[in-house]
């Protein structure tokens, strides 16, 4: 699979899974980097942050996002680095793993909805 871009995820919100892989505080938007304008989450993105993601074992990873294998999921992270690594990972473990290249640092540029 390939890459997701900001209008097609926008687009599409609803319909696939979105998994925001960062931090507890940027996920709720505590504490974001200073560069984003906004601070929060894609709206219905559910949470698991990449260091997570590495401690579980595949049927966890399964029961914790509601994915079954061969799913397409979407994740993103603040500039793109750690969600490509979440979808390297996502891919092995049998998930149709899609990034967001653009991530949060993209998003929080626009008019698009988010949450808190």
């Amino acid at each position: 699979m390939s890459d997701i871009e900001l209008e097609e995820l926008s687009r599409r919100l609803g319909e696939v899974t979105v998994v925001d892989v960062r931090n507890d505080h940027e996920y709720d938007g505590t504490l974001g980097a200073e560069c984003d304008p906004r601070q929060g989450h894609i709206p219905g993105a559910l949470h698991l942050s990449v260091d997570d993601l590495l401690l579980l074992k595949a049927d966890e990873v399964g029961e914790q996002l509601g994915l079954a294998p061969g799913d397409e999921v979407v994740v993103y992270c603040h500039s793109g680095s750690r969600s490509a690594f979440a979808a390297q990972v996502l891919r092995q473990l049998g998930y149709e793993a899609r990034n967001y290249a653009g991530s949060w640092h993209e998003w929080s540029r626009t008019e698009l909805p988010l949450e808190t």
